[in-house]
Formats: structure tokens, C-alpha cells, sequence
């Protein structure tokens, strides 16, 4: 089960003025469960995104991009139990395809239309079921059903992944909403698997772009489960103004707007880590003291995505020196870490300082060690002593169901 994620309820989730989400089983990979997804978005709202870096991204990826440039955005649409990635040109004439039937249903052009995927990769989409199930999901189109939509986006994930906030700005109640999946294949190297966050504040275009982009820096681009980054990550952020404030630009009122923004995509964020693939331990790996903000996240997920500390973590192993190791060869991934002096760094597992001046601390004791291991929320503390920069990576433990659920994947 995850860990220490809080069971979700649709009472939990606020509906956003100007969006509206309908859903369909439309047995893509498997019957009986929700797996499209349509959003209609009401005219003026400005829209934009981020998307894997992985060279093999996939077809809706693409076309999304595409459409993202050259045209105004009111409709989303997904599907699960196939990523369309690795397709050639008959996966991305598919994407478009999908496009022009939620645009038919809507009345739109199918350049207002982003399609999205997720599930196996180098697979056709099953396009006479895709197709036949976008009417119903259309016809089911409801500003509250935030809830059912958590669920129609989710592949190996054991839980739904959705928040609300709301705030107040310029005398105006505004209202955020988010939902994400993802649970392996996951080290972002832009945003998640798929995320979408939806708030009925007014934004100018031109901001949200820099926003979202900063927003995925701060959550999305933290975390590990397995140091995969998906042909198909996609990070979409949605502004409607139906909530009457000024359009933001700039000052108080957007760092405001900004701070709730964040706290429902690191919530998101950090529920990917709690519903990792066999997940039994949250770890959350602060490296301080860095001279950039590249270089301490080097360390962090070179922890993170250490194979020998995620299985010490899950047999609540103290075996510490595993992440003296990680940090050690972190230099390869960050040129600036080449000086790296090790005598300058400490380590610390909870509170308990582990290792000091190249090797372990005089204090230590294995008892206090395995104290910390026992829990399943664990925090790992790096401080380089090298320069005045922080960053933090969040990642999870390495269990034997990783291995079955990933071994059984496409069956």
C-alpha cells in the first residue's frame, strides 16, 4: 500500500470554474475500468506546459507541443493502458486522429485539442475503442467530477493522486485543483508522468509558461521511484479566469497564487514517491550546502536511484555506507562536483550523524542508526560544506514487488 498517503474522497476536491472532465471505459487494455479521459476548458483560458526530454518521446507528446504553439487550447484528452510512444508515423497520425474526434464532439478545430497517453510502449493504440469512447466521456462532461478523473488517468498506480487549495486574492476566492499518476518509471526529467493543475484565477499567457516550468523544477523534477524517465511525461497547468481577479503578471498577488500552486503539485509529487511500485519507505534526501543547485541534486538522486541504498532502506538496513558510496560517485553526473572534498562532508540519517571527516562519526552507534531505519518516513541529510546551495529529492525504497509488478506489467 503507499506509504502514509491519505485515502482520497471526492468531497476533498473543489471544481474548477471553466473546466469540465468526463470519463469512459472504454476497455483500451482492460475492461471495466476508466480509462479515457476528456476536459473541456471554457474559451480564454491560457494553458501551458512541460514535457519529457526522452528523445523516444511519444506521439502525443509531440502533437501536444505542436498545438501548444499554434493555437488556443480548450480541450485535453487521455488515455491509458497504452503510451503511443515508439509508433512512428501511424502512432502520431493516431494522436491526431484522437484530436479530430474530441474536436468533432466539442465544436472545435483539432489544434484546440492536446492528446495525452500512458501505458505500454512501442504498442499501437487500439483506435476502435479509443474512438468509440470518447462520446461517452464527452457526454459525461461535469465540473465535479475531479474524482473519477484521478482515478481514469492511473496505470500501475495503486491509489488515486489528487489535491484542492483555495485562496484569497484581491478579495476573490481562488480555487486550485490537481491530479497526477505515475508510480513507476520515474525520475523525471521535466514533470511527471502526467499531471494536470487546473485554478479558476486569471493568469496572463505569457506568465504561465514561466510558471508551470518553475513549478515542475520544484516538484515534479524532485523525485525518483526507479530513475526512468517516461517517454510520456506531461505537466499541463490551466488558468481559466472565471474567478474575476486582474490578470497576474507580477508581485504579491501571483507569489501568492504561486506558493498554493506549489503546494498541491508538491503534494502530488511527493504522492507519486508514497505509491512508488512496491513502495514500503518514503525517503526524503536534503543535500545542503552545495555551490549549485545542479550539483546537490546530482547527490540527491544519486542516492535516490542507488539500487543497493533502496534495498538496505527496505530491509531497514543501516548498512550507511552504501550512501557515502552514492555521494561519492555523484562527480559523474555533475562536473562541478569534481573537487569534491569528502573530509568537508557530514551525513545524518534522521537526526543521527552518521559519518564525519571521511568516515564514520566518533558518536555513531548502530542502534540509533537502525532506530531511524525502522520508520517508514525517513530522512536522509547531506551537508557538502562547500557552499551556501540546498535542494531536495524525494524517493522510495526498492522492495520484491517492484520487480513482480514491473515482471507482470504487460500481462
Amino acid at each position: 500500500m503507499p506509504v502514509n498517503l491519505p485515502p482520497l474522497s471526492a468531497n476533498d476536491l473543489l471544481p474548477i470554474a471553466g473546466v469540465e472532465l468526463g470519463w469512459a471505459e472504454a476497455g483500451i487494455k482492460k475492461p471495466n475500468r476508466k480509462d479515457v479521459l476528456v476536459m473541456r476548458l471554457a474559451e480564454g483560458t491560457a494553458v501551458a506546459g512541460v514535457f519529457t526530454e526522452n528523445r523516444f518521446c511519444a506521439a502525443p507528446v509531440t502533437l501536444s507541443k505542436q498545438h501548444l504553439a499554434s493555437a488556443p487550447i480548450r480541450a485535453l484528452v487521455v488515455n491509458t493502458g497504452c503510451a503511443n510512444a515508439g509508433t512512428g508515423e501511424e502512432g502520431l497520425n493516431n494522436a491526431q486522429k484522437t484530436c479530430a474526434a474530441v474536436a468533432s464532439e466539442l465544436g472545435l478545430s483539432a489544434d484546440n485539442v492536446l492528446p495525452f497517453s500512458t501505458g505500454v510502449i512501442l504498442e499501437q493504440l487500439p483506435m476502435d475503442r479509443l474512438l468509440a469512447g470518447i462520446p461517452s466521456a464527452v457526454a459525461n462532461l461535469k465540473e465535479a467530477n475531479w474524482y473519477d478523473a484521478a482515478f481514469a488517468i492511473m496505470t500501475t498506480d495503486i491509489a488515486p493522486k489528487a489535491m484542492s487549495r483555495q485562496v484569497t486574492i484581491a478579495g476573490k476566492t481562488i480555487s486550485i485543483t490537481g491530479i497526477a499518476k505515475g508510480a513507476g518509471m520515474i525520475q523525471p526529467n521535466m514533470a511527471t508522468m502526467l499531471g494536470y493543475l487546473a485554478t479558476d484565477a486569471a493568469i496572463e499567457q505569457s506568465v504561465l509558461a514561466g510558471l508551470t516550468k518553475r513549478l515542475a523544477d520544484e516538484s515534479f523534477n524532485c523525485i525518483t521511484v526507479d530513475g526512468d524517465t517516461s517517454t510520456n511525461d506531461s505537466f499541463i497547468v490551466m488558468a481559466t479566469g472565471k474567478a474575476g481577479n486582474a490578470p497576474l503578471v507580477a508581485g504579491e498577488d501571483l507569489d501568492v497564487l504561486y506558493a498554493a500552486l506549489k503546494e498541491v503539485a508538491q503534494y502530488l509529487a511527493k504522492a507519486i514517491v508514497r505509491d512508488g511500485e512496491g513502495a514500503t519507505k518514503f525517503m526524503t534526501i536534503q543535500v545542503n550546502g552545495g555551490k549549485t543547485h545542479d550539483e546537490c541534486k546530482a547527490v540527491g538522486y544519486a542516492i535516490g536511484n542507488s539500487p543497493l541504498v533502496k534495498t538496505a532502506f527496505f530491509a531497514s538496513d543501516p548498512n550507511l555506507g552504501r550512501i557515502l558510496a552514492a555521494v561519492g560517485y555523484a562527480p559523474r553526473q555533475c562536473d562541478s562536483l569534481k573537487d569534491l572534498d569528502t573530509n568537508t562532508i557530514r551525513v545524518y540519517l534522521g537526526d543521527v550523524l552518521v559519518a564525519e571527516h571521511g568516515g564514520r562519526a566518533a558518536s555513531y552507534v548502530e542502534e540509533a542508526g537502525q532506530k531511524v531505519m525502522n520508520e517508514a518516513e525517513i530522512t536522509i541529510r547531506i551537508e557538502l560544506g562547500r557552499g551556501d546551495v540546498n535542494a531536495t529529492v524525494w524517493a522510495c525504497d526498492f522492495s520484491y514487488d517492484y520487480v513482480k509488478i514491473n515482471a507482470d506489467y504487460r500481462s
